[in-house]
């Protein structure tokens, strides 16, 4: 499809139709991690990016802090770009109502301005801080916690080492300096495992919160963009009868949700349950390989700058520790 754009309306087409929504997640993306990073730090001064890790790791409860505040500041930056996406009609480019993605978000942005532009803004914010501090939550819990206890867990044991792990330990004591704590490394391969699971977890437990409000989100947009195409079309309002319509429309939004569930599935809190999460695993193990990915990048760039002198000893009451570089 790309390729034939470009081979119809040249070279142009990647920078004035492609370029602008690429910038813009990726500038969404880098202030949400970036925010992450900051909130840890000052939550839990251990975690200031020096450090290539961190243990005893910060709680869940930090963590899961953090990434709310990350979440809520990606809210707060994406809320131009997701009131364009709603009301983006490719037939107005098309048509030619529009030269490019750069004239369209002029001139719609500056159509709705800041009221359309931040009108459902609550349900976003909520949507986003509770996702994000489940996400970064549980990829930090998996990462972190769970690793750690699975590494003491299974190298915790001097009798059920291997032959190999045990004759290294054996040659450490033996030595002339005997005085130093013997050490030994788990397999190399049983942390970037760990890391890829705790994206996959992250995945699941952030669509739990945010794939049920999407929907109930798309239902609210909806009724947003006839409210603004209302106040836009020459009737408009005074300021206080816009405020009025736009918070009726959340009452209204919940009871066409409910209209949706019963027609769908049946009536009560089930059918209601049932609608919400309609098509929710499907959509989830689509977004499992780029956030795995994803956060594996982040992982990596993270201890890339980090020092390399730092590591973690984890000391097992059979004498030995384990060293995790």
């Amino acid at each position: 499809m790309l390729a034939h754009a470009v081979r119809t309306q040249g070279w142009t087409f990647i920078p004035s139709q492609v370029l602008p929504p690429l910038l813009a997640n990726t500038a969404i993306s880098a202030v949400c991690y970036a925010t992450y990073l900051q909130a840890l730090a000052a939550l839990d001064p251990r975690s200031c990016g020096t450090l290539k890790r961190v243990y005893p790791p910060p709680p869940f409860s930090t963590t899961f802090t953090a990434g709310a505040a990350a979440g809520a500041a990606q809210s707060l930056i994406a809320a131009p770009f997701d009131a364009l996406q709603v009301r983006f009609r490719a037939s107005e480019l098309l048509h030619g109502k529009y030269s490019n993605m750069w004239s369209y978000a002029y001139h719609k942005l500056r159509a709705i301005g800041l009221r359309g532009i931040f009108a459902g803004s609550s349900l976003s914010l909520c949507k986003d801080s509770v996702g994000y501090g489940l996400f970064f939550g549980t990829f930090e819990f998996v990462k972190s916690q769970c690793f750690y206890t699975f590494a003491s867990k299974y190298y915790g044991s001097f009798g059920t080492l291997s032959s190999t792990k045990q004759d290294f330990i054996r040659s450490q004591q033996t030595r002339e300096n005997s005085d130093l704590i013997p050490t030994i490394e788990p397999h190399y391969m049983i942390e970037p495992i760990f890391i890829m699971a705790a994206g996959v977890a992250a995945s699941f437990a952030q669509q739990l919160v945010q794939y049920p409000l999407s929907r109930v989100q798309d239902v609210h947009h909806g009724r947003l963009a006839g409210i603004v195409t209302g106040l836009m079309d020459g009737r408009s309002a005074p300021r206080s009868s816009a405020l009025h319509l736009y918070q009726r429309a959340y009452g209204k939004t919940f009871r066409r949700v409910v209209v949706s569930a019963r027609r769908s599935f049946r009536t009560g809190p089930a059918g209601l349950v049932f609608w919400l999460y309609s098509g929710m695993l499907s959509s989830t193990l689509r977004q499992v390989p780029s956030a795995s990915v994803g956060l594996m990048a982040f992982e990596v760039i993270r201890r890339k700058y980090a020092l390399e002198a730092d590591v973690v000893r984890i000391h097992i009451e059979s004498g030995y520790d384990i060293l995790l570089a």
